[in-house]
């Protein structure tokens, strides 16, 4: 599989240019940053949730960094939970398994973002596949999530 037709046709639609990087194959976001050479904080990861009322929701946070559920629901004032694998793949059905791209407006998903990625040069993310990676500028990345809740939801994980 390639890059998700979705993403690229939305990036496209929004004039957010980019680049693609090419990797060997990874199965997460700490390996796909080891691969790929590029910081983890500067990878945005996305994460599939459901809300108390089975609304799709997905939180954006740095790959080395992990959601904090509770800091979510609170902010949010909802429930969340991990959204099915067999929903995730029926949303992104033209993506990988575990290779979502962590821009849910693409897909008409609601979107909250934590803000340590509002800081970044640059933002990596997965593009639909486990082999490459979408390269946006900081400005770009802004422009993106601008319609997205910036509110702090995860903690370092990794170094």
């Amino acid at each position: 599989m390639s890059l998700s037709m979705r993403l690229v046709n939305y990036l496209h639609q929004n004039q957010i240019n980019y680049q693609t990087l090419y990797h060997p194959k990874t199965t997460n976001s700490i390996g796909t940053a080891i691969a790929a050479q590029v910081p983890p904080q500067q990878i945005a990861k996305a994460v599939v949730l459901k809300d108390h009322q089975d609304h799709t929701v997905m939180a954006v946070i740095p790959a080395n960094h992990k959601l904090s559920l509770s800091a979510l629901s609170e902010e949010m004032h909802a429930d969340f939970r991990l959204a099915k694998e067999q929903q995730v793949f029926e949303t992104f059905s033209d993506c990988e398994r575990g290779a979502i791209p962590p821009v849910g407006q693409a897909y008409n998903i609601r979107v909250v973002c934590d803000p340590l990625l509002d800081h970044q040069d640059w933002i990596y993310f997965e593009g639909g596949d486990h082999q490459s990676l979408i390269r946006i500028s900081h400005d770009d990345f802004i422009q993106l999530m601008a319609t997205s809740k910036h509110i702090r939801i995860s903690h370092q994980a990794f170094h």
